[in-house]
């Protein structure tokens, strides 16, 4: 494996006015070390030193890419989708790397993982194992350490006796699952949680009526009980993710950012407003950290932003069809 131009035990706590400096060493680096993103640099060459100058790949490379630095590795992390689809395709030089950034995002919105009973409604790890979300998951059930944690997409009965128990017990626990599993299991076992903190991690497209995040979050809230009902954005494309705790606003961990770009003219970066969202992910050091996505959203003055839609030329793309 090459050398890396950091030291990644920096990244989990990385200070804020640090973030320029590292993200122009691992630009350099990437730019010389990965081919595709190499070519993507000259044919964009950065203006100015400044974040919004680097040139950001175009996440739908994946698909057609190998997009790694140094020898293709045995891990692989695909997107969702039918066999009629153009899955993308995350190599994955070092899982460690990617345990380490989301079980530091983890600690980071939510504390130790072993508080926790940790589910998900998602498929299994043997179902799913090219998932980079079930293999979050699945590390995560593992740390947690509680009997009860693990998959119970198949068996909505026995989740909610779990529940049932765990509620008594004042245990909490941490559910995660795509959206539309979570409104089916919410609609036939309606109650009330209280120890339950719900993750929604997106996937109505495909699957049923399409819902607003606020209409989603409203149904969900009314037949779990609970006040807020939280989200994840992350993707196959990148190993860190955004946490919503609230109002559907979502914060970058420090070695995550969003950037946002105007829909006609995708060079024209900008540090807040609403457009296209580009993202630095500093811990994709062996594929490429800087990923133009093609989600529409709102980037606010501290960081924190909002996902408002997908642009219309964009697949279908994500956990709807984890179950497909």
């Amino acid at each position: 494996m090459i050398e890396a131009p950091i030291d990644i035990q920096e990244l989990w706590n990385l200070p804020a006015a640090d973030f320029l400096i590292v993200s122009r060493k691992v630009f350099q680096w990437q730019a010389q070390n990965n081919e595709v993103y190499k070519q993507w640099v000259q044919l964009n060459s950065p203006a100015t030193n400044e974040l919004s100058s680097i040139p950001f790949l175009p996440i739908s490379f994946f698909k057609t890419q190998e997009v790694i630095i140094g020898p293709k590795p045995s891990t692989l992390f695909e997107s969702s989708g039918t066999t009629q689809d153009v899955v993308s395709k995350h190599w994955i030089q070092d899982t460690d790397l990617y345990e380490q950034s989301f079980l530091n995002g983890f600690k980071l919105f939510y504390g130790t993982p072993s508080n926790y009973c940790i589910i998900g409604l998602l498929p299994s790890y043997l179902e799913r194992a090219h998932s980079s979300l079930v293999y979050m998951v699945n590390k995560l059930i593992q740390t947690s350490g509680h009997p009860e944690s693990g998959f119970y997409l198949d068996d909505f009965k026995k989740l909610a006796t779990v529940l049932k128990k765990l509620e008594n017990e004042k245990q909490p626990v941490w559910l995660i699952g795509v959206s539309f599993a979570l409104t089916d299991f919410a609609a036939a076992y309606p109650q009330k949680l209280v120890y339950t903190t719900v993750i929604e991690t997106g996937g109505m497209k495909g699957r049923k009526k399409e819902l607003t995040r606020e209409e989603l979050h409203d149904v969900l809230s009314t037949n779990l009980g609970t006040r807020t009902i939280q989200s994840e954005y992350g993707m196959t494309e990148l190993l860190s993710q955004a946490y919503a705790i609230k109002d559907g606003v979502f914060k970058c961990p420090p070695w995550m950012k969003v950037l946002i770009a105007d829909e006609e003219d995708p060079t024209s970066l900008k540090e807040t407003g609403r457009g296209v969202l580009h993202i630095i992910d500093l811990a994709n050091l062996y594929s490429c950290s800087f990923i133009a996505t093609e989600d529409l959203g709102e980037v606010f003055a501290d960081g924190s932003f909002k996902v408002l839609g997908r642009l219309d030329t964009s697949a279908r793309r994500g956990c709807s069809l984890l179950v497909v």
